[in-house]
């Protein structure tokens, strides 16, 4: 498993919003309602110089939306389904956004369904603390997934 460093200065995701007491499967039916009402946020997504998406976000935050981590040994919190998208997006109805804080995170390609213990366990075998949620993201310009686990807030 390769992990690497990033910096990413706070930044903004607009999506669906569920919680885990929606009950098991919520996270697969925020997807499935985000990309079906996709064409409603499309012009409200971040883009790069080629008119490319900048990211998809599983944004995660516990309950209280303060960006920490899951709670109860990451079973509790919230999720939002998301794109990135500009600080001053209007929300249309029926979708959420969140401005989350910037982080130095550690990132680590999503392998095998392994990937959130492994680096959990390699943070706590190095002492590295976790400071806030972790983030699934999938970069659109390789469709590759990742795990974004803050470790330092810039």
């Amino acid at each position: 498993m390769k992990i690497e460093k990033r910096i990413k200065s706070s930044f903004s995701v607009i999506g669906k919003e569920g919680s885990t007491l929606d009950g098991q499967g919520f996270i697969q039916k925020l997807w499935e309602d985000a990309n079906s009402h996709f064409n409603e946020v499309q012009s409200l997504a971040k883009k790069d110089e080629n008119g490319n998406l900048v990211g998809i976000w599983g944004a995660m935050s516990d309950c209280t939306r303060s960006f920490k981590p899951w709670e109860d040994n990451f079973s509790k919190g919230l999720y939002l389904a998301g794109i990135e998208c500009t600080d001053d997006a209007q929300v249309p109805d029926g979708w959420t956004k969140w401005t989350i804080p910037g982080y130095e995170y550690l990132c680590a390609e999503v392998e095998s369904e392994s990937t959130f213990s492994d680096v959990i366990e390699y943070m706590n075998a190095n002492g590295v603390a976790l400071v806030g949620a972790v983030h699934d993201f999938t970069c659109p310009s390789n469709g590759k997934n990742y795990m974004l686990f803050p470790i330092r807030t810039i």
